[in-house]
């Protein structure tokens, strides 16, 4: 499939900043399931930076704008070619050990709620990956607006109900409690008309699977990641795998707006 996207990230603030220092995972992962036909990043005003591979495999790149400045508008253009590679990474260059994803973060933290539901899974390790996602699923449903940026896992699955964010670090908690490693993934989501409702700027979650690797599940559309996705990075959480995360100098309140479009492109 040939996936076309349109992302659009505007900040603005009340007063006018000194500047805006800002790093990117906006670029997709280099893998089997994916390649890129055009990609195009832009920052209004921007100077672009230096950039590297981290140790996770994901491509960061640094951006700067100088001040005053009111309004700042990050634009994200391009297409990529996918195949369905049945959640599997595969071709995807790391360093970081997968034990080095066992490590819990603040919002994949488990609690005694988490823990019964981990422990209520059971089969080898392939398949105790799909019954945790599926226990997540069955756990927390989807809904738009239930939850906020800094909900974590325990406090979603006591709600009972979140998005993507949620059921992705839900997982990772789940799959961190039976010494699994697990990580949050960030990108992005097409459906046709035929799809689930789903945010086009996505997240899931990979669990490291002793012979297979590193294995996507998406926990809110109950599917791994195929042909519709495009991988952008990881993270231990959702703050970690941020497509944008910077600082602006100044005092300004910043508001955020952000508009994605994604749409197949006719082969």
């Amino acid at each position: 499939m040939k996936i076309q996207v349109d992302h659009l990230t505007r900040y603005h603030y009340d007063q006018p900043v000194r500047g805006v220092v800002q790093s990117h995972r906006l670029t997709p992962s280099r893998c089997t399931g994916q390649r890129v036909v055009r990609w195009d990043v832009s920052v209004s005003g921007g100077i672009k930076g230096g950039g590297f591979r981290d140790g996770a495999g994901d491509w960061v790149q640094a951006w700067t704008v100088t001040g005053p400045v009111s309004e700042i508008a990050v634009q994200v253009r391009g297409e990529v070619s996918t195949t369905d590679q049945s959640g599997v990474l595969r071709g995807h260059r790391e360093t970081i050990p997968s034990v080095a994803w066992l490590r819990a973060t603040s919002p994949t933290r488990a609690d005694a709620a988490l823990t019964e539901l981990a422990q209520s899974a059971t089969g080898d390790a392939l398949t105790l990956a799909h019954a945790l996602a599926d226990a997540v699923a069955d756990a927390i449903a989807y809904r738009p607006g239930a939850t906020h940026a800094h909900t974590t896992a325990a406090e979603a699955l006591a709600l009972g109900e979140g998005v993507c964010q949620d059921h992705a670090h839900a997982l990772i908690a789940c799959a961190r409690v039976r010494d699994m490693p697990a990580r949050y993934v960030s990108g992005y989501l097409f459906a046709d008309a035929q799809g689930n409702d789903h945010e086009a700027a996505h997240a899931w979650a990979e669990v490291w699977v002793d012979g297979l690797g590193w294995i996507g599940f998406d926990p809110a559309n109950r599917c791994c990641p195929d042909d519709r996705y495009i991988r952008l990075g990881a993270g231990s959480d959702a703050r970690a795998a941020a497509p944008i995360r910077g600082i602006a100098r100044g005092s300004g309140v910043e508001s955020l707006e952000v508009t994605v479009a994604v749409e197949a492109v006719q082969q």
